[in-house]
């Protein structure tokens, strides 16, 4: 029986996360020290909290004993009535950026595929520790010198409820209550990174400074509160200089620091890291002292940053090239890397009444020759002069999708219905609105 005040512990981060009844939760069991104590602990607050309980472990492959690990957390999850998943992943051994991180990248990725609200890790506070010291001597920023948080929520979350104890004192609740647990002999092992931090580098530094690992956690937290701060700062900055949009001219008023800052955070916006620093200060040299007029695609990893006039965008860098597709009313058809929606409108949009009366429509990109009139009584526009009017950076161009109907085009996404085309008032219409995953320069482009 684990001791009550571990128990409490337990129950105080799953509340603070809203763990409770519909909820479902997965430990990861490696099926060392942390994961049993952690797995035992759950399993006596089911009762206390309501939520449901699953168990996944990961069978790296990497050592002689991994199928009895394996074996060993089936018949401790059996013994406690937890179901089971177990995953057979292969780690690439000559992965450029090492055996433990090719192992932690498809272990997380095979945890990910659970399906469970929250994903438990036994990360305690001398995991913290070494997260920390590590990012920190590769230089890392306040996001990663935050370290592993306690709560982070998520589709699904994670929660490390464990964070605020040592390993001894894991350890130690873990014998008292007659746990047995498997080592992973690859854990003493100093060629790996974390290894010689935790046995060699963590020793050394709590000799001189006993309380080095409480504080490099306290550290965490406050550099955690720190990129709290810098993400509800960058968040202000974007909506004062556009929202989605931005202003060229709004961005570089900010100082370098808020600068940067702004587009690490709309990079993450987006799923995407941040590349480095000499990058970001590469592309706020071009953004500062690029001519105004010129328009401008900066490589920013796997995004690009775009400016074209005064308007300031990331797109994804090498986006999907549209194919072209037949449309025979469906209400949605992919395009590239999104998809262009049909939505029943009134009033508004293409005419039902003549695409009924039509032949053939296909959703395409531009032709040579290309021209749509989009006000009566004026006269067509080639292609090239519509985008220029509407601000379509030249690069978009060739992603544009439109709507031909025998062989005419009656709708160009982010400049509009042609005006043969547009419905009356009242009359039932078709609006398509172009979504892309990305890039967010014609984001809903309809009419």
């Amino acid at each position: 029986m684990l001791p009550a005040a571990l128990q409490d512990e337990l129950a105080a981060v799953l509340a603070a996360a809203g763990v409770g009844k519909q909820t479902t939760l997965c430990c990861a069991l490696s099926g060392g020290v942390d994961s049993m104590l952690l797995l035992h602990g759950l399993a006596a607050l089911r009762a206390r909290l309501g939520f449901r309980l699953v168990a996944a472990h990961v069978h790296h492959g990497l050592s002689p004993h991994a199928d009895h690990w394996a074996a060993f957390c089936a018949a401790q999850c059996a013994s406690l009535g937890v179901a089971l998943q177990t995953f057979h992943v292969v780690v690439d051994r000559n992965d450029p950026a090492g055996l433990e991180a090719a192992a932690r990248r498809v272990r997380h990725a095979a945890l990910g595929g659970v399906a469970c609200d929250w994903l438990v890790f036994g990360h305690h506070q001398d995991d913290q520790a070494e997260t920390v010291l590590f990012r920190l001597a590769r230089g890392a920023g306040v996001r990663g010198a935050a370290g592993m948080a306690a709560i982070e929520f998520g589709s699904p979350g994670r929660l490390r409820p464990l964070l605020g104890l040592r390993r001894e004192q894991i350890e130690q609740a873990a014998r008292d209550a007659g746990l047995v647990w498997v080592d992973d002999e690859s854990n003493v092992d100093l060629r790996y990174t974390r290894n010689a931090l935790r046995h060699r580098v963590l020793p050394a530094l709590e000799a001189v400074l006993p309380a080095a690992v409480p504080g490099l956690a306290r550290a965490a937290a406050h550099f955690r509160e720190a990129d709290e701060l810098l993400d509800a700062l960058a968040a202000e900055d974007a909506r004062r200089c556009g929202g989605d949009i931005l202003s060229r001219t709004a961005v570089c008023a900010l100082s370098s620091a808020r600068l940067r800052n702004l587009l690490r955070w709309k990079m993450r916006t987006l799923g995407v890291e941040a590349v480095s620093r000499t990058r970001l200060f590469e592309i706020e040299r071009q953004l500062r002292f690029g001519a105004a007029d010129k328009p401008l695609r900066l490589p920013l990893g796997v995004l690009a940053c775009c400016v074209y006039r005064d308007a300031l965008w990331l797109e994804r860098a090498q986006p999907e090239n549209p194919v072209a597709r037949p449309w025979r009313g469906e209400a949605r058809l992919p395009w590239g890397d999104g998809a262009v929606r049909f939505e029943p409108t009134q009033g508004l949009g293409v005419s039902q009444r003549l695409l009924r009366a039509a032949g053939q429509s296909w959703l395409v990109r531009r032709w040579p020759g290309l021209a749509m009139r989009v006000q009566n009584g004026r006269p067509r526009r080639r292609f090239k002069n519509l985008c220029q009017e509407a601000g379509i950076a030249p690069w978009l161009r060739d992603r544009l999708p439109v709507l031909q109907v025998d062989g005419e085009a009656v709708w160009i996404a982010g400049i509009g219905v042609a005006a043969d085309w547009q419905c009356m008032a009242g009359e039932e219409g078709v609006l398509p609105v172009w979504q892309q995953s990305v890039d967010q320069s014609v984001t809903d482009a309809g009419q």
